[in-house]
């Protein structure tokens, strides 16, 4: 969109001080929120005999709401193909990159973007985005998907697909681990109309990180959020009162349970 400041083209306009919007109040600035280290978050490998999976998996959804998980047979070369695609969007000279601009106000929420929504407390994050919807097939526009890199329609449809087949699996898993047929909790969320959408994160290097957050404490409204990391740290998992620090696990997938599958307990 015409006349917003890209946070990526901030950053790279050799800044030496964060712009008063992005540094947020003591309170969460990361030297001051430090998460605890060294802790343990359940993996699962979908390897294990079917039983030990359900179990596994509901107790990390239960007790966590976060897990990896591993022996997922999506092949680690398109784990890559992924992150490079994404990567070369991000390269694309600016211009090229703002024809794919999404307008909140005008209801065009796919495409390229920056988070201008500031919090209560008038802050932004240091990021910028590319966003679409890869399923169901009615409601795929192609017009928000990149020509360039060229690759990107080949490895985006394939990730799709692989991402459908083990989004399946975790739900018949979750579904199980409730108690429940297999097949229920996919099809509260729309069974095969079920709705997938694609987010590419790009954090930028932040002149003074100490100060700012990438993205700032939330919860995701989605049913399952299925993150494909890299060896850059910096995600945290609030639990127990106090952030835990998430390590990077090489071709490992992150699951997180979102607000539509989670179930308030009551004592």
């Amino acid at each position: 969109m015409a006349g917003v400041e890209r946070v990526q083209a901030l950053s790279f306009a050799g800044l030496k001080e964060l712009p008063a919007q992005f540094i947020r109040p003591d309170h969460e600035r990361p030297e001051n929120s430090k998460a605890v280290e060294g802790v343990t978050l359940p993996v699962v490998s979908l390897s294990q005999p079917h039983d030990v999976v359900v179990k596994e998996i509901g107790a990390a959804a239960a007790e966590w709401g976060f897990f990896l998980i591993t022996d997922h047979g999506m092949p680690p070369s398109l784990i890559q193909r992924l992150q490079e695609v994404g990567q070369l969007f991000f390269e694309l000279p600016q211009e090229e990159k703002e024809a794919y601009a999404n307008d909140h106000a005008s209801g065009k929420f796919e495409g390229y973007g920056t988070k201008m929504t500031k919090n209560h407390e008038a802050k932004l994050e240091w990021i910028d985005y590319f966003f679409h919807v890869m399923a169901p097939l009615s409601k795929v526009n192609p017009e928000f998907w990149p020509k360039n890199p060229p690759s990107y329609r080949e490895v985006t449809e394939e990730y799709n697909k692989e991402v459908l087949r083990i989004t399946d699996e975790v739900l018949q898993l979750l579904s199980e681990g409730l108690g429940l047929e297999g097949k229920v909790l996919k099809s509260c969320l729309g069974g095969e109309e079920i709705e997938l959408e694609m987010k590419i994160n790009m954090y930028p290097p932040c002149p003074q990180p100490e100060l700012a957050l990438g993205v700032e404490p939330h919860t995701d409204m989605s049913a399952l959020t299925i993150l494909v990391p890299n060896e850059v740290p910096g995600l945290q998992v609030w639990k127990d009162d106090h952030w835990v620090a998430v390590d990077f696990l090489p071709n490992a997938l992150f699951v997180h349970i979102g607000d539509q599958i989670e179930v308030p307990c009551q004592m």
